[in-house]
Parts: structure tokens; sequence; C-alpha cells
């Protein structure tokens, strides 16, 4: 084997700590250290990086190509794929097919320091467009919603706080199927939470949870003012919330005595623990009907896929769409999925 130039010398040690941080990034929905967390909000970039470096190595006919595309393959068996290639599907709705729309709306206004303006209406015109069975709102104000507003829905289930800062547990179910019963998921020590509803399709009997996880509090304009030790405990800390948020979610699941839907923000990706332990064996619509990256938030311009719809296993996944209508830091997203038909 020849001797490495110093060029390539400095690409190998380069390739290394970026297959490292793969690889720990790998490690993160199977441990419980909040702290090597962050690394798991950086995979679809530290994927794309080991894929240069395995690109650059082939063309060079190097045994070096064998290290990025390991911890590739490593990675899509540990973690799954970031991506969606599913096609655009032209299946026929009919009594078994249900539609869900998920969607943080944040109050109803656009952006979080302009709270001059009403997004309600072009958002319930949006809504009346798609024509959704069921619909979830997090951070839901009902101040903005009239009565005569969805009146195509007679079926509500919401958790309201009186205190702004509780905003978080701002929850609204709406349901053209009639709600039998409904309850909250409490998560301690935070202004987020959880809204469940029983509803009746059919002849079969659906529990569907809208969750709000701990958010960061982070945001773009205000984040050169933090200092580093601080913002890294803040996250620290809000990582390990929301990995005790996922295993109270969790319980709730593997208690409900009917077949569950599962959606909502989670303020985090899916290759987070929170999302693996909440998934555990639903399906994710987006991976099953999606295509594309599936973005539904930009930070700093890049874009994150944290809000997520997760399925009985034994629904079939139609179809699943990510919009872009920017009418909230969030973008809503809507699947379609057939119950069995057993």
């Amino acid at each position: 084997m020849k001797r490495l130039s110093f060029f390539k010398k400095i690409i190998l040690f380069l390739n290394v700590i970026v297959a490292f941080c793969l690889f720990l990034a790998c490690i993160v929905p199977y441990t419980s250290i909040a702290s090597l967390a962050f690394i798991s909000l950086t995979v679809p970039a530290l994927v794309l990086i080991n894929m240069l470096f395995f690109i650059y190595w082939l063309i060079g006919k190097s045994i070096y190509m064998l290290l990025s595309l390991a911890i590739l393959v490593f990675g899509y068996f540990t973690l799954g794929s970031f991506i969606a290639f599913n096609g655009r599907s032209t299946n026929v709705v009919d009594a078994n097919t249900i539609s869900l729309l998920s969607y943080n709306v944040l109050s109803f206004h656009n952006s979080d320091n302009d709270y001059e303006i009403n997004t309600a209406p072009e958002i319930v015109d949006f809504i009346i467009n798609e024509n959704p069975d069921i619909l979830l709102f997090q951070e839901f104000q009902s101040f903005y919603i009239k009565e005569d507003m969805l009146r195509a829905y007679p079926y509500i289930s919401k958790r309201e706080s009186l205190e702004e800062v509780e905003g978080g547990k701002n929850l609204a179910i709406y349901s053209k199927f009639k709600i039998i019963n409904n309850g909250t998921l409490e998560f301690p020590d935070s202004y987020n939470g959880g809204l469940f509803v029983d509803i009746v399709v059919k002849n079969d009997t659906l529990r569907v949870f809208n969750l709000h996880m701990e958010s960061f509090g982070v945001r773009p304009y205000s984040i050169k003012y933090e200092r580093s030790d601080r913002l890294f405990v803040r996250l620290r800390d809000c990582f390990a919330k929301q990995q005790r948020q996922a295993l109270i979610v969790k319980d709730f699941i593997d208690k409900s005595p009917y077949k569950v839907v599962v959606s909502g923000d989670f303020n985090n990706t899916q290759f987070s623990k929170s999302y693996f332990d909440i998934k555990g064996n639903l399906k994710d619509s987006f991976l099953e009907g999606g295509h594309g990256y599936g973005e539904t938030i930009k930070f700093w311009k890049f874009p994150f896929r944290i809000d997520m719809l997760l399925l009985d296993p034994s629904f079939k996944v139609l179809t699943h769409k990510n919009y872009n209508i920017d009418l909230s830091d969030h973008e809503p997203i809507i699947a379609t999925f057939k119950l069995n038909e057993e």
C-alpha cells in the first residue's frame, strides 16, 4: 500500500472523526445519556459528509472507502433512512379510510416576534380545502377559532391553560367521528403535555394521541445572545425531559384498550431516543407513504422533521404529505390510512 500524502492523511483523520460521530449518533436511541443526544440532530449532515468521503476514496481506489461505507450501512440498519422514496398514491378513499392532519399553529401567529398577525382565517381555509377527518392542533388558542369556522367537525376535545406561559399545553382535537372518551397526559415539571380521545370509526374504536413534547426553547434570533455553557445545560436538560416524557407516552400507548394513532410536535427528530421509545413497533406515516426529506420546521435555515404521525402496525398507510404554506414556524402534515378489514 502506498504511503499517504500529508493532504490525504488530513482527509483520513477528518473521515475517522465524522465516521465516529455517526457511530455515536447510532447509539443515541439506545442510551439515556442526554449529553450525547445533541449529535442525533446532525445525522443527515453526518450521512452526507460520510458519503462524500466514501466517493473520494472510491475514486482514488483506496481501501479507506470501507470506513465510511461500513458506518453508512450500520447507520441505515440502526437508524433507518431520513429520506422517503414512496411514490404518490392515488388510492381510492372508502369507508375504512381515515385522514388525519397535525399542525402546530403557534397560537395562530406566523412567527414568534410578530403577534399582531392572526393566521386563523388562512389556516381554516387551508383545512377546509384539505378536508381531513381528524384535526390535531398544538399551541392552540381557541380565542381565534369562532364557532362557525370548523363546523364540519362536530366532535371536539381541548386542553387549554388560562396562563399564557403554559401555552405549550394548549391542544385540540377536532373530529368528524364521534368522540366517546378523552383524557390528558401530564408531563411533570413541564409546560407541555398531551391529549387523547377515543373515537368510533364504523365498527372500530381508535385512541388518538395529540402530543406536544418538551420544547428546546431556543430561537434563531436569540441564540446568539446565549452563553454556550448555559445553552448546553439547557438543551441537555430538555433532552432528558423528553426522554422521561416519552416513557409516560409509551405507558399510555401500552395500556390503551384500543389501537392507537400518535401524532403531534415531538420537538426532536426521528433519530432521538424519545422518538424511538414512543414509536416502538408503530408505523411512521412519512416513512410508509411520504417522499423526500419530510421537513416540518427550519432552524437557522436547516430543515428538520420533528412533527410525527405514528400508527398501529395493522393499519395500511396510503399517503403522507408535507406542506409548505408558511403560516406558522411549523408546517402541517397529513396522512391517509386504512383500517384493517378484519
